[in-house]
């Protein structure tokens, strides 16, 4: 039985403004976090939680990853827009284009995302927060695919997508090739096995799948850091 997908994880400066912002954007419950950060409870079907974790390294480009937010009218954009604003987002630039409908934000720590139009058909049924998408290969999508036991549900010329059979938002690849890493990512994916499962067996998946394991500097801890095929970092924890 393949891992789930526990955690997408922020390392934060402020762990607790950076889940204050997120929880009054999404309308999820704030929860205290074992490492010593704050937690996101989803409230909807998105199937993971939010991990805000500690960090003193400050944020130095665009991150590899950033998230799409859905709309139902232009007004419903323009009010998420509003909320974000007023929540502490800031609108950036990463070169989208005038004509592009979609808002470009990022939040108080400068994690970008975007707020789509409304009419987007790809993002269908994907709820409010509908997507996770990243910079990297078709093989990082089929890796992430194996791993999770997603089935693909895009993929075309060199973008892929998985979602959940649960339902909730995808994860998605660019096609893009990666930038050369320059540090540890802001953004990573905890796993974890089955209640009944072993952590070295998923290791040892995944391995054959084509993650390897990584040094970060993580020392002696209970979880392996590993990455997939793209080089960007993630964590399998011990079963829950």
């Amino acid at each position: 039985m393949a891992c789930h997908l526990f955690a997408l994880c922020f390392d934060a400066n402020d762990p607790p403004v950076l889940a204050r912002f997120w929880a009054g954007l999404l309308g999820w419950d704030i929860a205290d976090d074992l490492k010593g950060g704050m937690a996101l409870l989803p409230t909807d079907d998105t199937g993971f939680r939010f991990r805000f974790l500690p960090t003193r390294e400050l944020k130095t480009g665009q991150n590899p990853t950033h998230f799409h937010l859905t709309s139902a009218s232009l007004e419903d954009q323009q009010q998420t827009v509003a909320r974000s604003l007023s929540l502490g987002a800031r609108h950036v630039d990463v070169g989208q284009r005038p004509e592009e409908g979609h808002v470009v934000l990022a939040d108080p720590e400068g994690n970008e995302y975007c707020v789509i139009e409304p009419g987007n058909n790809y993002l269908a049924g994907c709820g409010f927060f509908a997507e996770v998408t990243c910079e990297g290969s078709p093989e990082t999508g089929y890796f992430w695919s194996e791993a999770l036991g997603w089935p693909l549900v895009w993929n075309r010329g060199e973008e892929t997508a998985i979602r959940s059979p649960h339902g909730g938002p995808k994860i998605s690849w660019d096609g893009k090739r990666v930038k050369p890493k320059s540090g540890k990512n802001r953004h990573h994916l905890d796993l974890a096995p089955p209640a009944d499962g072993d952590q070295h067996v998923e290791v040892d998946r995944l391995i054959s799948l084509g993650a390897t394991r990584v040094d970060i500097g993580q020392g002696e801890v209970s979880w392996v850091v590993m990455a997939d095929p793209g080089g960007q970092e993630f964590c399998v924890l011990t079963p829950r």
